[in-house]
């Protein structure tokens, strides 16, 4: 990807350059498409990938049987920014936030999610197709899209849940959610020595098993059980358990099962949730969280969006330490 991208961009360059050097004003025609061919020795579709883009910036406009033509010397023209999220929740509300505030006012941005629904991420995906400069593209567990983005008009980018198949193909910042939860544990080792037995409670349809195999790595060479449930509802707690827990109601499930069986949080059993809120930092004397920082990867989205080289970017993950452990 990142070599045919530099290919179509000689398209792109070759037309913003002559604007900038003068010799393309407003209304010339532009090389037709086997002019360009001849010229860099590109594929067919990929001098069309390159005058898409003119397109889509509104740089260069078509007449029928005739080719292209200037229609702007305003190559300066803003971003028209697709993201596709896969749910809305606070965390996601957290990146949104952070990237408009970074990308600044100019850019136009829309925002629509795929709710985990593949054929609703594929149809998103193609109605967008040609009407935008970039895709921001949160996938989740969707695999084989490399397909999808290949088609787009457009530079796409990777938000969030990460696949190695894709590497060095797109720019992402993503969660690295094995090496998070076993680094996570390692730096509260001296906090788990009451516990015996680390339950990952996730659905796991939609959440990432990355987790889990972070943290059977922890537990193999610590000593430690594990197990993997989908819920902690009707659960009856065992002293000594650990629940690593993603979902809030599984953990207000947790705090209000100890209450009934009169057992002491942080000390008969632990929990650790997933993704940082206010309220975990007072609720049941204090939660203990593993959290990304989902401010910082939409000021690094923002970041990505100016450059044409490809970068992968680990966003940071901490173990916030509190009562619940």
């Amino acid at each position: 990807m990142k070599n045919r991208e530099s290919k179509y961009k000689s398209v792109v360059n070759h037309v913003t350059d002559s604007i900038q050097a003068g010799r393309y004003k407003k209304g010339d025609w532009i090389p037709s498409i086997s002019e360009f061919i001849d010229l860099y020795k590109l594929s067919r579709s990929t001098v069309f990938q390159g005058i898409n883009e003119l397109k889509s910036k509104g740089i260069i406009e078509s007449a029928p049987g005739v080719g292209y033509y200037v229609n702007s010397t305003r190559i300066k023209l803003e971003h028209r920014i697709f993201m596709l999220f896969n749910e809305f929740n606070a965390f996601k509300e957290d990146i949104y936030n952070s990237f408009m505030e970074s990308i600044g006012a100019e850019v136009k941005v829309d925002l629509v999610f795929h709710n985990y629904n593949r054929h609703v991420f594929e149809t998103l995906l193609s109605e967008a197709n040609g009407k935008y400069t970039d895709y921001i593209i949160m996938p989740g567990k969707f695999e084989g899209i490399d397909p999808l983005l290949q088609k787009l008009n457009g530079k796409a980018y990777l938000l969030d849940h990460y696949h190695p198949e894709l590497k060095d193909k797109y720019s992402s910042v993503f969660q690295n959610f094995a090496k998070d939860t076993y680094s996570a544990l390692i730096f509260g080792l001296s906090h788990l020595k009451k516990y015996n037995h680390i339950i990952m409670v996730q659905k796991h349809e939609k959440e990432p098993l990355e987790r889990y195999q972070g943290l059977c790595q922890f537990c193999d060479e610590y000593g430690y059980r594990h197990s993997y449930i989908g819920t902690t509802k009707g659960r009856v707690i065992i002293p000594g358990e650990l629940y690593m827990v993603v979902d809030d109601r599984d953990m207000v499930f947790l705090v209000k099962q100890s209450a009934e069986q009169g057992m002491v949080l942080g000390k008969d059993f632990g929990i650790i949730s997933y993704n940082e809120t206010p309220l975990k930092e007072v609720l049941a004397g204090g939660i203990t969280t593993l959290s990304t920082d989902f401010n910082q990867m939409g000021k690094t989205m923002a970041v990505l969006i100016n450059y044409n080289e490809i970068f992968t970017i680990e966003n940071p993950c901490q173990l916030n330490v509190r009562k619940s452990i």
